[in-house]
């Protein structure tokens, strides 16, 4: 069956046919340029942009849940376009994710808009931590399966840690957390605009510099002693070529030089690890919160004891975030120092961890027992929401498992 999986983040949809390979990663957002202030620029459309300095942005989620109805849509027709992925209503079942203790309200919207307005044969709903516990638990084909797993999505707007006990979430046990790849952004832009260059228009390019820039720091104090020696003593600081256009379409890292060569240049030091740290200390930006290995200890707490071993053994990172270099072996660390030390404590980051949770709906979709999962268009149409809520509401959606 091939089936169109669409795994629709706050920041990137992740959007494809269960027969690809890879999705298509597109921004979930329509965008406008001041360079050409009358075409707005939906998705991946942003790539024709001549000048994406000072963007606008016109986001669908406020606050990690969808509440901009007519951007989605305005985003859903290009991505179902013959422009972007052709897709064929009638034939293709959906599978879509959505986020964790969604309001009802959006369900409801979601289901009529999928059912009534783009007219999908089938859908089912489901979570990206859900398809991405789907998709590790059936990794395992030779050799029996953890009875437990547990799920690190480092999401744009939260971070969830989400426990699964026999393929079933521990829904009591989820634990989130007000960090994620829009708050990093954020910080990096007040950080360089007060020390360097103001940049608070500047969200698209510094949301690159955020990616080509920062690690994760396996030794906060001796990184941050590091920092103040001067270069080259200081091997952490380095220059940012900012994009200019014409010739640099997107930024890049130097060593530090003399020779600027008319080059706008940002000079990053200890921003380089001290924006990732957030994971790990939210109070830092006044958000009195765990930080990720704490919360991860605090919901394996709320399970039963006898799984505390299987959890710790099963630990994965996925979502934009966890590629930060140093990661895993940063959580691995914490994790297990707090940990029981008679537990192993394994901490895996994802393969490709942006795109998991939708490998995860196309592993899923090509399951036999798939079609029985998902509500038809008649079943919606005969017995309205009610037969969504009584499908899709429950904590074991990856049951197959």
């Amino acid at each position: 069956m091939n089936a169109l999986i669409l795994d629709n983040g706050a920041h990137m949809a992740k959007l494809g046919y269960s027969k690809n390979d890879q999705p298509k990663v597109i921004p979930n957002c329509i965008m406008k340029a001041k360079s050409e202030r009358r075409r707005p620029f939906i998705g991946d459309q942003i790539d024709e942009c001549r000048d994406v300095s000072g963007l606008y942005y016109i986001l669908c989620f406020q606050r990690g849940y969808l509440v901009n109805w007519d951007i989605q849509k305005t985003v859903w027709d290009y991505m179902f376009s013959s422009e972007c992925c052709n897709v064929n209503f009638t034939d293709n079942p959906l599978v879509v994710t959505e986020p964790l203790f969604n309001f009802h309200s959006i369900q409801e919207a979601m289901s009529e808009i999928f059912f009534e307005e783009y007219e999908f044969k089938r859908m089912f709903r489901t979570t990206a931590a859900d398809l991405a516990a789907f998709n590790y638990l059936k990794g395992f084909k030779k050799q029996p399966k953890p009875l437990a797993c547990l799920i690190i999505d480092m999401g744009y707007s939260f971070t969830h840690i989400v426990p699964f006990i026999k393929g079933r979430k521990q829904k009591s046990a989820i634990r989130r957390i007000d960090i994620g790849g829009k708050v990093l952004t954020n910080h990096l832009k007040e950080i360089v605009s007060y020390r360097q260059l103001n940049v608070m228009d500047e969200s698209y390019v510094i949301n690159q510099v955020k990616e080509d820039s920062c690690f994760v720091s396996q030794n906060f104090i001796g990184d941050m002693k590091t920092a103040r020696k001067r270069h080259p003593e200081n091997t952490i600081i380095r220059e940012y070529i900012l994009p200019d256009f014409t010739t640099i379409r997107r930024g890049y890292l130097r060593e530090p030089t003399r020779d600027s060569a008319d080059l706008q240049t940002l000079v990053l030091n200890n921003e380089r690890f001290s924006i990732p740290e957030l994971f790990f200390h939210p109070s830092d930006i006044g958000i009195q919160q765990m930080g990720v290995p704490e919360a991860v200890l605090d919901a394996i707490a709320a399970c039963p004891p006898e799984t505390a071993e299987h959890l710790l053994a099963n630990i994965v990172v996925c979502g934009g975030s966890a590629q930060f270099s140093g990661m895993g072996a940063r959580l691995q660390s914490e994790i297990r120092a707090l940990a029981p030390e008679e537990y192993k404590v394994c901490v895996r980051i994802a393969e490709k961890a942006t795109s998991f949770a939708w490998q995860g709906g196309k592993q899923l979709s090509q399951e036999d027992d798939f079609p029985k999962l998902c509500v038809s268009r008649e079943e919606y149409e005969e017995e309205g929401n009610r037969i969504i809520i009584d499908k899709f509401d429950v904590p074991e959606v990856v049951e197959l498992v």
